[in-house]
């Protein structure tokens, strides 16, 4: 089951390249006639991002930065969920290697036991997707924040306009790297072959998406893939020599 979830992951950001995609000439804000999304997700982002850079030297570009780590912050609770229950998993891993070996002509029977095991010990296979999902009305009120604000729209940052994807193609490849870098890290402290395929599929998606959107959203990516790979050395590193806990309710038994 979670092979599947990690396998499905890269289908997650369609929504976002068909939101992004659908609205080629997106229109300025206006609170009177704006919906439900545009109200309470897409106008406070864009105002969060008016007000730091107008604290940070008119910047736009560091105040994506800070509202990336704001947002990296808000989601926190969330990413503590799905790090312990990755460690379980890997944890249950000889256990779920009995069930299907036990029960392997038994396909019902296999997934009862399965889910036996997870609830005797509090693991939720779905929980490693909660970021993701949290983040993905995140990314697609960030993007329409961009476009639609017109200060952002017609910004420079270093040598880009953060309304525009970046004509040199380095914006992509440092989302592309840094991606690839954050698949790495997190692959190799938690020993997870299933994240594999991840490494490859994740960096080259983000590569192409890239050189198609405004490089602010990169540029998010950029900020967020690296506060991600300092989490994971805070969140996975500490903890690769603690001695693992005894799965219980083992059907080997």
């Amino acid at each position: 089951m979670n092979r599947r979830l990690w396998k499905l992951a890269p289908l997650a950001l369609m929504p976002l390249l068909l939101a992004a995609c659908g609205n080629t000439t997106p229109q300025p804000i206006d609170l009177e006639t704006a919906d439900f999304f545009t109200k309470y997700f897409v106008y406070p982002l864009s105002f969060t991002l008016d007000w730091f850079a107008q604290h940070l030297w008119g910047q736009y570009g560091l105040s994506i930065l800070v509202v990336t780590i704001i947002i990296r912050f808000l989601i926190l609770p969330l990413t503590l969920k799905q790090y312990k229950s990755s460690k379980r998993m890997q944890e249950l891993q000889p256990e779920l290697k009995k069930i299907k070996d036990k029960y392997k002509d038994d396909a019902k029977k296999q997934q009862e036991e399965t889910m036996k095991l997870f609830q005797a010990n509090n693991v939720n296979p779905l929980a490693g997707c909660l970021p993701l999902i949290v983040q993905m009305p995140i990314l697609i009120a960030l993007y329409q924040a961009i476009m639609r604000n017109p200060d952002i729209h017609t910004h420079t940052f270093l040598w880009l306009n953060l309304g525009k994807a970046d004509p040199f193609y380095i914006l992509p490849l440092l989302a592309a790297a840094t991606t690839w870098l954050q698949q790495k890290v997190m692959s190799s402290q938690m020993n997870n072959p299933q994240m594999q395929s991840l490494m490859f599929i994740f960096p080259v998606l983000i590569f192409v998406m890239s050189m198609n959107f405004a490089a602010a959203l990169p540029l998010y990516w950029v900020f967020s893939n690296i506060f991600t790979v300092v989490q994971s050395y805070f969140m996975y590193g500490r903890n690769n020599n603690q001695p693992k806990p005894a799965a219980k309710g083992s059907s080997s038994k």
